[in-house]
């Protein structure tokens, strides 16, 4: 089953995602690690559970779902290889990662604190309203001062800890010299508490002990809808470099012997066998077969290997076993150095500045500034009365916090990705939208982007029904990509397998048995004396004397592929195709749609190179694409999308995951992306509009801090109704 397919578990279309308790912390550095890319929903989770504690050795084993892994904790006898098989057999995928460089996270830690602090405001600020509204009735004297007291009880712990992320970030600036959002907010929150507490042991008419705790509970929603959208994965090089082997049959002087790729030496000997992973860079000393390239090139088709080819960490060999000779492993690996490319590309990309960044860098030491002239003058107006000076820079203070302008991205980017998630996009980047808003060139990878990345055989109705039937036969013994795809077909025709015997894989070469008494063949062209076609195709030797017949395969557009493309270049976007497939192909794809830059037989690092180039051209680069082979491209492009079938490393290193097959949606992110852009600038006019007529009003002592914090929640109101627009 390859990481396209649907998982095994029936429940996954019905039953929700859920999480298994305790499931990051059961990951550790010592046991084994398996990703389970067709894991869904919770009835998966039991079911991989289950079979995996059926296995002699397991001592336990815990699935996170969000992951997509599954940590097992095992004697030496319940090997990564016996977990993977017995999982296969109830229908899931699973690969061995290196648990060493995984590193151990609990989920989603951070927003459940911001959910629980906000949850405490929330309260506290009910409760303290309530108290207001008897003070603002009419009640007085001693009545009044008992409200005020109770509000403080309430009020001055709630701010303590609910205000606690805007207090470490405001000190994390200071202690860096610079001040940051976080700054006014802090002051704002600590003179408004300060004035309320001196008003009540003074026996003062007015505190704001509500207009605190309501301004810290605003600025709380803001930095949770903040922290949603901003929702990061994992790294992509650490997820690139978790699907290196970890071990190696290494062949030595007393035998065969299982190893860690880290005590591998260059020129040293190991065993790969079929159905494996290959574990080093190397070249092959012994055995025939066929490898897998695609995920690390792009190439749909199987490349034949022998004696002399050389081989890279990440190919899965095909068919026979192998002898390779290293030449690199570990961090000295090609596929290492892939990770290293994608570090390196996330790190520049992460170096983006958002408009809200932008707007801040002169905000805050406005606020300041204002706030500071308000005192000064207030002090020189009123001749030294500190307490009325205080009063009018806190209002100031309040009336100018940032709350409006800390909700102006992140209100539009939660109704944005709302909007797309229905559409099947998923937003994993909290500036993927403005970044996608500014693209000008997109870059699209092939197999498996634009095309369903598994070749079908066409035309099966030309054969005769007892071909099929002995290609039946054949296809079924064969783990081959083209006669497992050529089996399933078949099968969905229900075309019943010839009866045959002695049937057995030639490595390298095919399937061979004996039917009727005569030797029959389905593999390569020159194995059956058949005779190439410029195409994909698996030919089939009957026996009977007459030519070799030929099932020709060809890869499946995704639907929509033509009208995604059709509708970027209509909106001015320039389109380029690159592969690391061969020519014909690709080709063959742009011409269908309409794609006149293309580039065929790309390896990795060129097409990271290729985006690079581009970049430095002045491009703003949206690359969408699926494999091992586009991730450091995917990591280097200024926004990127890859579609739920791609590889984890690949869907950890894009932005946007497209969560279904049709790919008309990408071209309606770009025009959303747009129109989220503009409004996120009027949230920002909006916001400046209203610290234009609000300033002077509190500059001039006619605001209270009371009537600064409902000011300031009507512009945050404001703000977020301009934002629901886009839903």
């Amino acid at each position: 089953m390859s990481a396209s397919s649907l998982s095994a578990c029936p429940a996954c279309v019905a039953a929700p995602s859920a999480e298994a308790i305790a499931g990051a912390r059961a990951e550790k550095a010592s046991g084994i690690v398996l990703s389970l890319p067709t894991a869904h929903c919770a009835a998966c989770i039991s079911d991989v559970e289950r079979e995996l504690m059926r296995v002699p050795g397991v001592r336990s084993a815990r699935v996170n779902l969000t992951l997509k892994r599954v940590s097992v904790e095992a004697g030496p006898e319940a090997t990564p290889a016996l977990l993977v098989e017995r999982l296969g057999r109830i229908g899931y995928e699973a690969h061995e990662l290196d648990p060493g460089l995984l590193s151990v996270t609990e989920t989603d830690r951070r927003g459940r604190d911001l959910l629980m602090r906000l949850g405490v405001a929330g309260f506290a600020m009910m409760n303290v309203m309530l108290l207001s509204v008897a003070v603002w009735s009419g009640a007085e004297a001693a009545t009044r001062d008992l409200f005020h007291w109770i509000s403080a009880a309430i009020a001055l712990p709630t701010l303590v800890f609910a205000g606690q992320p805007f207090f470490s970030s405001a000190w994390a600036s200071l202690k860096a010299r610079r001040l940051g959002m976080d700054v006014p907010i802090s002051l704002a929150l600590i003179l408004s508490s300060a004035i309320s507490l001196y008003e009540t042991i003074e026996g003062g008419e007015h505190a704001y002990f509500d207009a605190a705790v309501s301004l810290c509970f605003f600025l709380l929603a803001g930095r949770y809808l903040d922290y949603r959208s901003r929702a990061a994965a994992r790294s992509a090089a650490e997820e690139l470099a978790a699907l290196e082997v970890p071990r190696a049959v290494r062949i030595g002087a007393d035998g065969d012997e299982t190893v860690a790729i880290a005590d591998l030496r260059a020129g040293e000997l190991v065993r790969v066998k079929p159905g494996a992973r290959m574990p080093v860079d190397g070249i092959v000393t012994e055995g025939a077969s066929e490898i897998d390239r695609s995920l690390l090139t792009g190439e749909t088709l199987p490349v034949r290997v022998s004696h002399g080819t050389a081989v890279s960490a990440g190919e899965v060999n095909l068919t026979g076993p192998l002898v390779v000779r290293v030449t690199a492993a570990g961090k000295d690996s090609s596929l290492h150095r892939m990770a290293d490319l994608v570090a390196v590309a996330e790190s520049a990309r992460n170096r983006y500045t958002s408009l809200a960044d932008r707007m801040a860098r002169g905000y805050s030491p406005s606020v300041h500034i204002l706030a500071l002239a308000s005192f000064i003058g207030w002090m020189i107006q009123s001749g030294g009365d500190v307490r009325l000076a205080v009063n009018v820079a806190s209002a100031v203070l309040i009336i100018t916090c940032p709350c409006a302008l800390a909700l102006a991205v992140p209100a539009v980017v939660t109704a944005a990705s709302g909007r797309l998630f229905r559409r099947g996009l998923l937003i994993k980047d909290g500036t993927a939208l403005e970044r996608l808003a500014e693209v000008d060139t997109v870059v699209f990878d092939k197999t498996g982007t634009l095309t369903m990345g598994t070749p079908r055989p066409v035309a099966l109705e030309q054969h005769a029904e007892a071909d099929l039937r002995l290609a039946a036969a054949l296809a079924s013994g064969s783990a081959h990509p083209l006669s497992a795809s050529l089996s399933s077909a078949l099968a969905e025709l229900g075309i019943a397998a010839a009866e045959v015997a002695d049937l057995r894989e030639v490595p390298g070469e095919g399937m061979e048995a004996t039917f009727a008494g005569r030797r029959v063949r389905l593999g390569r062209a020159d194995w059956t004396g058949a005779e190439a076609r410029d195409a994909t195709a698996t030919y089939l030797d009957a026996g009977d004397g007459k030519p070799a017949r030929a099932f020709v395969f060809a890869d499946r557009l995704r639907p929509g592929a033509a009208a995604a493309v059709a509708a970027l270049k209509a909106g001015g976007k320039r389109v380029v195709l690159l592969s690391g497939d061969s020519a014909a192909p690709v080709e063959d794809m742009a011409r269908t749609l309409g794609i006149e830059e293309w580039r065929a037989m790309v390896r990795p690092e060129e097409k990271a190179a290729h985006v690079a180039a581009l970049t430095a051209a002045g491009a703003r680069v949206l690359m969408v694409g699926d494999g091992l082979n586009d991730t450091a491209a995917l990591a280097g492009a200024h926004v990127s999308i890859s579609p739920a079938s791609a590889l984890d490393a690949a869907r950890v290193a894009s932005d946007i995951v497209l969560l279904g097959q049709d790919l008309l949606p990408i071209a309606d992110a770009a025009r959303l992306a747009v129109t989220a852009r503009r409004r996120i600038k009027q949230n920002f006019a909006l916001s400046l509009a209203y610290n234009v007529v609000a300033v002077p009003i509190a500059l001039a002592g006619l605001a209270t801090p009371l009537i600064a914090a409902l000011a300031m929640s009507t512009s945050s109101i404001t703000v977020s109704l301009n934002a629901l627009r886009l839903r």
